[in-house]
């Protein structure tokens, strides 16, 4: 009875220890694949560290490339700037030098001109065959001794157009109106053609107008505007002869010459000055 317990009791223990053998060897196993899986995790993690650190690389890179290309456009952006401004600069100076040279051959084709006007003209000798017919020589000298009548320029022999408008207009700005409106009428007949003959001719009402001559004003602004119909002045010229006939108490023909102005030059500085001024006269006496 006592063997076959002890016979129990060693097959059961055998077969405990063969159970609990197995156990180890499965849990062995396991433990084994856990740890080739916590090998390969670890391969992929560090080949994923590698890898996320060659893409900051390349990230670093391609910023720093970045950086200097934009570093290099702005300073292509800046050079071509400074370029444009120097070439613009270049080109206003030859503009300047330009409209400089224009001025300087007009000032030199009017001085010119107005030597060509001074210098007078001889006569030409005719030949005759009749030279016996000679005065005698009382004859001579009285025709010596008769006095010559000398001719009245018309301008000031070498003086330019230019310098003998600005003696006329510094004339009208010191108040003399005489020698204004000699020196204006001088330049009109020496060079009728000139661009500042309307100007002349205005300054010549202006300076009417001024003296309180307004009948004479009003003649003289007429003459502007039936001579140079093409001049810059006429705006004015109309206003300033609406004005001289308000003066003279022509009220009718002062509105018509405002509204002429009005109708014609509607973008005038004037064309302002004109409307107030038909407002002024069409305002009913109170």
């Amino acid at each position: 009875m006592a063997r076959k317990r002890l016979s129990i009791t060693l097959l059961t223990l055998f077969l405990f220890l063969s159970f609990g053998l197995k156990m180890a060897s499965a849990a062995d196993r396991e433990q084994q694949q856990i740890m080739a899986d916590l090998r390969m995790l670890q391969l992929q993690t560090q080949e994923l560290h590698t890898t996320m650190l060659a893409l900051a690389d390349a990230i670093q890179n391609v910023n720093v490339t970045v950086t200097e290309q934009a570093s290099i456009s702005r300073k292509t952006f800046a050079d071509t700037q400074v370029m444009m401004n120097t070439v613009g600069d270049g080109i206003r100076i030859l503009r300047e030098k330009l409209d400089d040279t224009n001025v300087r051959v007009a000032s030199f084709s009017q001085e010119i001109e107005a030597l060509r006007v001074s210098i007078p003209r001889m006569p030409i000798p005719t030949t005759d065959d009749s030279l016996a017919e000679q005065p005698t020589s009382l004859e001579a000298e009285t025709v010596a001794a008769a006095p010559v009548a000398p001719a009245s320029p018309t301008t000031i022999p070498g003086v330019s157009p230019q310098r003998l408008y600005d003696m006329a207009f510094a004339d009208y700005a010191a108040g003399q109106w005489a020698l204004a409106i000699t020196g204006f009428e001088a330049y009109i007949t020496a060079f009728p053609r000139s661009t500042q003959a309307d100007d002349a001719q205005f300054y010549i009402g202006q300076t009417y107008y001024n003296d309180g001559k307004y009948q004479d004003a009003q003649e003289a602004f007429n003459t502007a505007i039936t001579t140079y119909p093409d001049g810059d002045v006429l705006p004015e010229a109309y206003y300033k002869r609406g004005l001289s006939l308000d003066r003279q108490g022509d009220t009718e023909e002062a509105l018509a010459s405002f509204q002429i102005l009005i109708d014609r030059y509607p973008n005038s500085t004037m064309t302002t000055l004109a409307q107030q001024a038909i407002n002024r006269l069409t305002r009913p006496a109170r």
